[in-house]
């Protein structure tokens, strides 16, 4: 069995909040196989964009990587010196943030950008950076001409299309993608990830996929980790995780978004209630109080991480009696009961 590129294990982010340290990741454990898109989908606060951003090391003054290994290639992402992991930063590992507005700067055209990292990171010439960076934009399907704008001559899908170009421009074997295409219409979503998948596919790349919208994951994703409350409750191929899932917390996401197969014919169905608070988390397990399932040892003992079904991972008590919790979970009243 091929090695994953990226294997983060047992990982856990502190922020320092005051006098105390706040867990907003808390042992979290997944891997991103090669050439695949691994989405990462919860609820906002999960901690996911925080997870994600930890693998490129660039997180918050007040955060700091207290637990775990994130394995990339074999490498200890978290163990490597500040001056060691700006080495693969843009040519190994590369970002693309969910505001391509905020991130590029408006007082410099795009390709000034462009070059930036080409020439500075990447040491091409002047000329070799142009050849590039006109190959970059044909390849998010921009006309080259369009080099010479600023961000703001942009509309915001071809702004994000400016920001993915500026992750593949020194190839990188892993681009991390943080709500990439929540600000924009479903239409242009559809363009954006389309070209995505095209481009994953072309150049072989690995892909984390940040999203708060399971529809987003079923659409492109290979493999989704679903995350609550700081925690991974769930990991699977896509498919059998979106068909059979066996997390409460998975299938009621699955009722509060759209069926992409039959749009329209249902009802949604939100979770009642919020996540807990982070400062004081619950003993057990932490969906405990939303879960209509829940059981006394719900609440009492934290659920370990098993595999019941290979390649199939689900923190939960009940996960052997997800069959007919899903039959449960479909019905709107199961959740209604929980308002």
């Amino acid at each position: 069995m091929t090695e994953p590129l990226l294997s983060v294990q047992n990982l856990s982010i502190a922020y320092r909040v005051g006098a105390r340290d706040i867990l907003a990741v808390s042992g979290a454990s997944f891997d991103v196989p090669r050439g695949s898109i691994v989405g990462v989908v919860g609820e906002s606060g999960c901690g996911k964009t925080t997870m994600a951003r930890a693998v490129t090391r660039v997180i918050a003054d007040n955060a700091r990587i207290s637990g775990g290994q994130m394995l990339f290639d074999g490498q200890d992402l978290a163990a490597l010196s500040e001056r060691a992991m700006n080495d693969l930063r843009w040519r190994d590992i590369a970002f693309v943030p969910q505001s391509a507005m905020n991130s590029l700067d408006p007082v410099y055209r795009v390709e000034y950008q462009l070059h930036e990292v080409l020439r500075g990171r990447g040491g091409l010439s002047k000329a070799a950076a142009q050849a590039r960076a006109v190959e970059l934009f044909e390849m998010v399907g921009i006309e080259a001409s369009r080099l010479r704008d600023f961000p703001h001559q942009f509309s915001g899908g071809m702004r994000q299309r400016v920001a993915i170009a500026l992750a593949l421009a020194l190839n990188p074997r892993l681009i991390v993608a943080d709500e990439p295409v929540t600000a924009l219409d479903v239409i242009v979503q559809r363009q954006i990830l389309d070209q995505l998948r095209e481009l994953q596919h072309k150049l072989g790349v690995s892909v984390i996929l940040v999203t708060h919208d399971i529809s987003v994951v079923a659409y492109i994703c290979d493999r989704t980790v679903v995350m609550y409350a700081g925690q991974v409750v769930e990991d699977a191929q896509t498919g059998p995780l979106l068909t059979h899932p066996l997390h409460p917390y998975t299938m009621g996401l699955k009722n509060a978004f759209p069926d992409l197969q039959s749009a329209g014919s249902g009802i949604l169905t939100p979770i009642a209630g919020a996540p807990p608070d982070l400062a004081n988390p619950p003993t057990g397990c932490r969906f405990a109080a939303r879960c209509p399932f829940a059981q006394d040892r719900c609440r009492q003992t934290p659920p370990v991480a098993q595999e019941p079904v290979p390649g199939h991972r689900v923190a939960c008590h009940r996960a052997d009696e997800a069959p007919a919790l899903r039959a449960l979970a479909a019905r709107q009243e199961t959740w209604g009961e929980m308002a």
